[in-house]
C-alpha cells in the first residue's frame, strides 16, 4: 500500500495508469471520495473504485482489462431457449436504486459484496446526473436480475450484477449490449476477467489498447433515448 498514490478528498488528479501495481493486478490509488466529479474523472482514463470496508476507497486500472466489443456477444444454446421462452420483462433505469442494493445484498456463499452504503449513494447520485444506468428483469412484477453501470460517450463500464432466477442476469447483460450495439457504442468494460463474462463473449485486452478504444469512445455522444426501453426478452432474439 505504500507504493501507491495517496489522495486527498476531492483530489482527481490520478496517477499515470503504467504506474499501477502488478500485484495486486492494477492498484493505482487510495483515498479521495466517491463524488459525482471524483468518479466521472476516473471512468475517463478508465480507472475505477473497488474497495471493501474498513479499507480506503482503491482506485484500479488492471491489465489486461476484460471487456466485450461489438459483435462479440455470445449466447449459449440454453440461453437462447431462455429468451424464446419469453419469461421476463426487461426495463432500463425503472429501479436503479433497487438494483443496486440487490447486488450488494449478501450471496449465497454467505460472502458480502464491496457495494457499502456509500458506494450505493454515490451511484445513484451519478445516475440522478444521467451517468449511472439500470437494467432490471421482472418476472410478473417482481425484480429477478439485474445490472447497473456507468455510459460516458459511447463507452459502457459494467458494474455489478445479481440473479434471483438462473440466467436472469445474462438476460440483463443480452439486452444491454443488443442495445448499447444498435446505438453506436464501441465497448463494454468488464474490468476484471471471470468465467461468467467470458461465457459471454468477453475478451482481454491490454491496458494500451484498452485506453486507446476508450479514448475514442468517452468523448462520442450517444442518443439518451436508447435509455427508454421496455420489452418482452423474446424479443432480443
Amino acid at each position: 500500500m505504500s507504493l501507491i498514490r495517496r489522495l486527498a478528498a476531492g483530489e482527481r488528479d490520478f496517477p499515470e495508469t503504467t504506474l499501477a501495481l502488478a500485484e495486486p493486478n492494477g492498484l493505482l490509488a487510495a483515498g479521495g471520495d466517491l463524488s459525482p466529479g471524483t468518479l466521472l474523472a476516473a471512468y475517463e482514463r478508465g480507472i475505477f473504485p473497488w474497495y471493501q470496508a474498513p479499507q480506503p476507497i482503491l482506485w484500479w486500472s488492471p491489465d489486461p482489462r476484460s471487456v466485450i466489443l461489438p459483435g462479440q456477444l455470445h449466447l449459449s444454446r440454453s440461453l437462447r431457449r431462455e429468451l424464446r421462452k419469453n419469461r421476463y420483462t426487461i426495463t432500463f433505469d425503472r429501479a436503479f436504486e433497487a438494483v443496486v442494493r440487490c447486488c450488494a445484498e449478501t450471496r449465497e456463499d454467505g460472502l458480502g459484496t464491496w457495494i457499502d452504503e456509500d458506494m450505493v449513494q454515490a451511484y445513484c447520485a451519478l445516475h440522478r446526473r444521467g451517468y449511472a444506468h439500470s437494467i432490471e428483469v421482472w418476472d410478473d412484477g417482481d425484480l429477478v436480475g439485474g445490472l447497473y453501470g456507468v455510459a460516458l460517450g459511447t463507452a459502457f463500464f459494467g458494474e455489478s450484477m445479481f440473479s434471483r432466477r438462473s440466467n436472469t442476469s445474462k438476460i440483463a447483460l443480452v439486452a444491454l449490449v443488443t442495445q448499447l450495439e444498435k446505438a453506436g457504442f464501441g465497448l463494454f468494460d468488464c474490468q476484471v476477467e471471470s468465467p461468467h463474462m467470458n461465457s459471454m463473449g468477453a475478451i482481454n485486452l491490454p491496458r494500451l489498447d484498452f485506453e486507446r478504444r476508450l479514448a475514442q469512445t468517452v468523448t462520442q455522444a450517444h442518443d439518451p433515448a436508447i435509455w427508454a426501453f421496455s420489452r418482452g426478452c423474446g424479443e432480443l432474439l
